[in-house]
């Protein structure tokens, strides 16, 4: 449990979020300060919202003659970005595709238990909801300590929906859904109980640099706590509830409504009552 101990000790405080510096201003005025830090950070294009793409999104009107472009879209399709287009901007020096290739490449090792240090960044960041920033080193000893695999032979992580950030050029997007059984013993001694589990989709990502290595980690984000039996959680957390074994702390067990959002959305019901 040497690792769960490691990943207890760096849950994420909000002290912790560090803003990076330096000028991005047309990203922050297209996606707000939050994301302008972020792409500070990995030095990205931030390419124009106005570019258009040679292939075009066509937007059909109520007559099938009369068909327009969205460069003559209403105001309704504002919010609709050409990720072709942005992506076709990109300056960084491994392409979309290429990119692809290299973030799947370095998941398979990785869902083997291989590690290779080489292939990660100095400055390397494994960062879940309320895991880390765990660094390289701390990650690699967490990582190394239990195999998940040992306990849950069958464990997949079910990958799927790669794309790159539009915005963030050295930044691919995933999602994991993982399933499997719990048929042996679980870090080092959680006995197999049977049971299976399926996760809630996940979000996660990899961020590379320009040499090819990961610079950033990051999985666990659950999209709908509602689907799976993890109780909504996500990575190694939302397993061991479903298994039966939930670590004993708040962060690795299913949100429960507080006392005053419960209060609040009975004022809430008081309110609309009284107005009818």
């Amino acid at each position: 449990m040497a690792a769960l101990s490691t990943l207890h000790r760096h849950t994420l405080a909000p002290k912790d979020v560090r803003a990076a510096t330096g000028p991005m201003t047309q990203t922050r005025a297209l996606c707000g300060a939050p994301l302008a830090r972020q792409c500070n950070r990995f030095k990205p294009t931030a390419p124009s919202r106005r570019t258009r793409s040679a292939s075009r999104l066509v937007v059909a009107t109520s007559s099938t003659s009369d068909v327009k472009t969205l460069d003559d879209k209403p105001a309704m399709y504002a919010d609709f970005i050409d990720e072709e287009a942005l992506l076709a901007q990109s300056t960084f020096a491994i392409k979309p595709n290429e990119l692809l290739v290299k973030a799947k490449s370095w998941l398979m090792a990785a869902t083997e238990g291989q590690y290779d240090a080489t292939a990660m960044a100095d400055s390397f960041e494994f960062v879940g909801p309320v895991v880390g920033p765990l660094t390289k080193d701390q990650f690699l000893t967490a990582i190394g300590s239990f195999n998940l695999k040992e306990g849950i032979p069958d464990l997949t992580g079910n990958m799927h929906h790669f794309r790159v950030d539009p915005y963030i050029h050295n930044r691919v997007w995933f999602t994991t859904m993982a399933k499997g059984t719990h048929t042996g013993t679980l870090a080092g001694s959680i006995k197999p109980s049977g049971k299976a589990f399926q996760s809630c989709p996940q979000s996660c990502s990899l961020t590379f640099n320009e040499q090819g290595q990961v610079l950033e980690y990051t999985i666990g984000y659950p999209m709908d706590r509602r689907l799976g039996n993890t109780g909504g959680l996500g990575g190694v957390f939302g397993i061991f509830y479903a298994i039966g074994s939930p670590l004993p702390f708040p962060e690795a067990n299913p949100w429960k409504i507080s006392k005053r959002y419960r209060f609040f959305q009975l004022l809430g019901k008081l309110n609309s009552m009284m107005k009818k």
